[in-house]
């Protein structure tokens, strides 16, 4: 199966000086990075993108700048990084909103996470609370599944908006549970939370850091954590996956990502930064004040996780026969 020893040596020690030149020359760009970003100032994933960008920088030896290409649900600054120079020069913090869970449901977006770019590290992961109307007779999981198992048809569930985060966790709630419950599209989760909390609908599922207030106030009641592990941010609140769906996730995602083809000595150097960036204690702190959690992983790792997430969706999309909207 392998080459006589002697020649592998013999070929490695001619080829090292080159590699060794083309290792050197293989370098981020000598001028600022660019810091893609999806959405608009002041949301979470321009939070996290300005939260870590000193710290890669630092780094890398570089100036980086967050450069927002806002619209589409993220979708205009993927396509943007999907067709960018592969020189390390922009890369791009996106959700799995825009790389996974759009992708999914709707066939006619211009490029596929898995093929279209290269993946480098996860960020971070915010989960969303399953929260129910304050009278609601289902104080846990387990007995709100077996209350609308014995009520079919008769529990509303509201969504920030039709194909969003919120309503496919809703509808991953349905199909592991085989429920019927009726989806109720509201324009946003603040007008969604409001008829929640004035008992109008039955049960949400709204981001940890917006709806943890409500609940720690008595306004409405928190059942389970969307993420497989709890949040260091809500430690006492049982995640669904251990309260009666095993298995159940729905959380929102980030990470970063680089134009296809980047030289792999480019990917591994942007990953280490990343990875040091997050692993630090006082980036820790400021992701759980933003209710979201550090996460870790390879550039492998990252891709395997992204490509399981797309299938996913694009399972629950066929089953329950979710479209963008």
């Amino acid at each position: 199966m392998f080459k006589p020893l002697r020649r592998s040596i013999v070929t490695s020690l001619l080829a090292a000086p080159f590699a060794a030149r083309h290792a050197v020359a293989q370098d981020f760009p000598d001028r600022p990075l660019r810091f893609i970003v999806g959405f608009p100032p002041g949301g979470p994933n321009d939070l996290l993108a300005r939260l870590i960008a000193p710290g890669i920088g630092e780094r890398l030896g570089r100036s980086i700048v967050v450069e927002n290409k806002a619209g589409a649900n993220g979708e205009i600054a993927a396509s943007f990084t999907a067709k960018s120079t592969a020189d390390g020069g922009i890369f791009m913090l996106a959700s799995n909103g825009s790389t996974t869970v759009a992708p999914a449901l709707n066939s006619h977006i211009p490029y596929d996470i898995r093929t279209d770019f290269t993946a480098v590290a996860p960020v971070g992961i915010n989960p969303m609370l399953l929260v129910t109307r304050p009278d609601l007779p289902a104080k846990s999981v387990a007995e709100l599944l077996a209350f609308a198992r014995a009520h079919p048809g008769k529990l509303n569930g509201a969504s920030a908006g039709a194909g969003g985060a919120t309503h496919l966790a809703l509808e991953l709630f349905k199909a592991m549970g085989k429920l019927d419950i009726v989806h109720v599209p509201y324009k946003g989760g603040g007008p969604a939370m409001a008829d929640l909390m004035a008992s109008l609908v039955d049960i949400y599922f709204g981001g940890l850091s917006t709806a943890l207030p409500h609940v720690k106030s008595g306004k409405m009641r928190a059942l389970g954590q969307t993420s497989l592990v709890r949040s260091a941010a809500a430690p006492d609140i049982p995640t669904i996956a251990e309260s009666g769906l095993p298995g159940y996730e729905a959380a929102i995602s980030y990470g970063i990502f680089l134009p296809p083809g980047t030289p792999r000595s480019l990917v591994d150097r942007l990953h280490a930064a990343v990875d040091q960036t997050i692993r630090s204690p006082d980036t820790s702190r400021k992701f759980i004040e933003l209710g979201a959690d550090p996460q870790f992983g390879s550039p492998t790792e990252f891709a395997a996780y992204v490509a399981d997430d797309y299938a996913k969706w694009a399972r629950l999309a066929k089953e329950a026969g979710l479209k963008a909207e």
